[in-house]
């Protein structure tokens, strides 16, 4: 892969705060319930986990910032414009800088919008989750469907740019009721969502469940048909299908979210956060605790730093890029990297198509795009 490309694509920075009010069955993030946390504490040492990327990476022009977790719509949104100042300190903006912050739809979390959009948050993407509050009891969500949707206005009215979250093929759920819930989240009128089918992720609540046959989703037929549901309604109100579970207006896009699947740099602070930092992925001490002592000893929360091979970096980009509409650019990442086997046979059944340099899944096949990767990307 091109090196000086990547260096002349905007840097994008991931801040992780990993506290929650409770953990969603579902959930196999970094996310950590904790009675106490010292704020003052924790402004610190993220400050200072940024210092020592900004270091390493001089010079470079900053795309945009995404808070991410755990919850940190929990975070005190003084240390969010902290954070926010000392990267614009650190990296010169590139345009108008996107501001992410993922939120809770509680009453509690939306009462801080206002000041978090103060502080220069100017998108946010709220976990919703669904629109139904048996589904929501079961998801472990704490909050109702009135009080998501009072958060989603609170966000409309503060935040320029809203996104949230729907999770989709829950058990029992059947194609009118995902039509009916779907044509709601629609009636909203924001300019993007993130539409995900449940999966059972191991080591969490949902797999213990599912191992003991308590928990059962709906197989891939079943499945397959609220695909179909999703695409056609999604499309018809003008959120394009641009990466395999997000939909937006043209323009609306995530751009943090792009910078990933495009593959360029990633700066990552805070516990358990990942980067990518000219071939060298990162990662920081996972555990709270385990970070913020780091921190404090060495000035940084890294845990690891490995320089990637170019083919680890090419698979990556791959597994990466295929997610997108758009697909990836063969010239950058490199061919051999690629079955050209494997994509002349799925390009026969129309799942992945080849054209020029260009290689991308096509809608028929993004319902199996992980099947497809395992057949395309070469060994």
């Amino acid at each position: 892969m091109n090196g000086s490309q990547q260096h002349a694509d905007p840097l994008a920075l991931y801040v992780h705060w990993p506290f929650c009010v409770s953990k969603c069955p579902y959930c196999d993030f970094n996310s950590h319930v904790r009675e106490v946390v010292d704020q003052e504490a924790w402004r610190k040492a993220l400050l200072a986990d940024l210092a020592h990327e900004a270091a390493l990476l001089p010079g470079r022009r900053l795309g945009s910032i995404f808070f991410g977790g755990g919850t940190p719509s929990l975070m005190p949104p003084e240390t969010v414009a902290a954070v926010i100042d000392a990267a614009v300190a650190a990296w010169a903006p590139q345009g108008d800088l996107e501001v992410t912050l993922e939120a809770n739809p509680s009453s509690v979390e939306a009462a801080r919008f206002a000041d978090l959009a103060a502080a220069g948050v100017n998108r946010v993407s709220l976990g919703l989750q669904a629109l139904d509050d048996d589904a929501l009891a079961f998801l472990g969500r704490a909050h109702g469907v009135a009080e998501g949707l009072g958060a989603l206005a609170t966000a409309q009215r503060h935040l320029g740019r809203v996104s949230f979250d729907l999770i989709y093929a829950r058990p029992g759920q059947n194609v009118a009721d995902w039509e009916a819930e779907l044509a709601r989240a629609l009636s909203f009128g924001t300019e993007h969502l993130s539409l995900y089918q449940l999966t059972i992720e191991p080591g969490t609540r949902f797999a213990t469940l599912a191992a003991k046959g308590d928990l059962v989703i709906p197989d891939a037929d079943a499945a397959a048909d609220l695909w179909d549901v999703t695409q056609a309604l999604t499309g018809a109100a003008g959120l394009l299908l641009y990466e395999v579970s997000n939909h937006a207006r043209p323009g609306a896009e995530s751009r943090h979210n792009m910078s990933y699947w495009r593959y360029t740099d990633y700066a990552g602070i805070g516990p358990g956060a990942h980067g990518r930092r000219g071939g060298c992925a990162t990662v920081r001490h996972k555990k709270p605790e385990n970070w913020i002592g780091a921190v404090v000893r060495n000035g940084h929360g890294a845990q690891e730093e490995t320089a990637l091979t170019p083919a680890e970096r090419a698979t990556e980009a791959l597994v990466m890029g295929l997610r997108l509409a758009e697909g990836v650019d063969l010239a950058r990442i490199g061919a051999e990297y690629v079955d050209l086997d494997a994509v002349a046979r799925l390009a026969g059944h129309g799942l992945i198509a080849l054209k020029g340099d260009r290689l991308r899944v096509s809608a028929a096949g993004m319902p199996v795009l992980e099947a497809i990767l395992r057949e395309v990307v070469a060994d």
